[in-house]
């Protein structure tokens, strides 16, 4: 039997973007539900960088002190290794006002938790676990609702009057906001198709001990012929990323797991004594990076943000913080309206607005990343780097210390960075 509920606002997907869209209506007096489909927010390797964008945000909602609690560590600097074994000092936090001189790595189940028992304080927030949508319900060309079914029964997506057969429940809305990532069902459901930009990589992430004195705060990249490694320190163990070109997972594991632990330990030497905690490749986990954007965000009733509207390559670990802020955006613009009674169709104004809000800002760190993917991924790969990284980047960050600042804060805060709405403040 399937069971109809109805909420104003339906929020598909329990990532940062729903969670603090599903806050951000409530404080408004929004009725909300987000569904996830997982029954918990405990995954590996999930983007864990939290930028100065996101943290002022938090401020702003008064949850600073909530989330300055969570274990986590701290990046300091960004810096690039030079042929000498020096680093080439690039992004300078210090140099942007405190406390937002820095970037936070918290794990994100941590984070989730943190924002979903803030959100539980009010009464029109709900969130719902285990059950996943299939697809959309539409009325007269407008999405009204979503079927939902517990996860793991596949991936089917249904539409219009043709609920899924394993559907529990009819979830009906004024509006459904998209924000179940880059394999988003409700946008194939919706009929919106990315397009996708050419990634040069992939990334496997794994996780090494921390060991008394990897006293790390610094992003600092590892090149080694045509091999690249990213360590994020973490209070117990460092979380690392190796970078190869796209479609190299089959010859990685057919390698084994001894090639793979000689390529970290020539990588970092300072690994070299921890590598065999890499019991298999089983401990090896790929992401099969892509990146793409849609060329429209919604249709009546509909509205994808976060990944759903724009996958972004890990460069920069910007996903997180773009996902937030455009959850700022759909939260600022979409309350007004709904206050002022409109429904459905009558939303589609709001709708294209977040998308011209949030449209820029995805364009910029997208481009921005493929110049990063070219002038250091593609160059890596062919063996280029060891002779150190680009040129001008590097004399300029050296001879005109100011530029430090400039990168830092692009890194920090990036392109047109959202504040809290004044009635979601606390």
């Amino acid at each position: 039997m399937v069971t109809v509920s109805r909420t104003s606002v339906a929020v598909v997907g329990g990532g940062p973007a729903g969670v603090v869209l599903g806050l951000l209506l409530a404080r408004a007096g929004i009725a909300v539900r987000v569904i996830e489909k997982h029954d918990d927010f405990n995954r590996d390797f999930r983007g864990d960088t939290v930028h100065a964008s996101t943290i002022r945000l938090l401020d702003e909602l008064g949850l600073g002190d909530r989330f300055r609690a969570l274990p986590q560590s701290r990046l300091d600097d960004f810096s690039l290794p030079m042929p000498d074994g020096s680093r080439a000092l690039l992004g300078d936090f210090s140099r942007l006002r405190p406390p937002y001189d820095h970037v936070a790595m918290v794990p994100q189940w941590d984070l989730l938790d943190m924002l979903v028992t803030a959100a539980r304080d009010e009464p029109s927030f709900s969130i719902t676990m285990g059950l996943a949508s299939t697809g959309t319900i539409t009325e007269n060309g407008v999405v009204t609702g979503v079927h939902l079914r517990p996860y793991g029964n596949g991936n089917g997506v249904g539409d219009g009057d043709d609920a899924d057969a394993d559907a529990v429940e009819e979830l009906r809305a004024d509006v459904v906001i998209a924000c179940d990532g880059r394999d988003s069902v409700l946008r194939s459901a919706a009929g919106l198709r990315p397009r996708a930009f050419p990634v040069p990589f992939d990334t496997w992430w794994f996780r090494l001990p921390r060991q008394p004195g990897d006293a790390e705060t610094a992003l600092v990249p590892a090149f080694s012929g045509t091999d690249v490694l990213l360590s994020f320190p973490r209070p117990d163990y460092h979380q690392v990323a190796y970078f190869a070109p796209k479609g190299s997972d089959a010859a990685l594991r057919a390698a084994g797991i001894e090639s793979f632990r000689d390529r970290v330990a020539r990588l970092r030497p300072d690994f070299a004594d921890r590598v065999g905690a890499i019991g298999s490749m089983d401990d090896v986990h790929v992401l099969d990076v892509r990146m793409d954007r849609l060329g429209r965000w919604w249709r009546p009733g509909l509205l994808c943000i976060g990944d759903a509207a724009h996958a972004m390559s890990p460069a920069g670990g910007v996903g997180i913080n773009l996902a937030v802020q455009d959850a700022v955006a759909t939260a600022s613009i979409l309350v007004p309206a709904l206050r002022r009674g409109l429904r459905g169709a009558g939303l589609d104004g709001a709708l294209a607005a977040v998308q011209r809000r949030r449209a820029v800002p995805a364009v910029l760190v997208q481009s921005a990343q493929t110049v990063l993917h070219r002038v250091v991924f593609e160059r890596a790969f062919a063996g280029a780097l060891q002779s150190g990284p680009p040129k001008l980047p590097v004399l300029l960050a050296r001879w005109v210390p100011p530029v430090r600042g400039v990168y830092a804060r692009g890194i920090a805060f990036g392109p047109l960075p959202e504040h809290a709405p004044a009635w979601a403040r606390r």
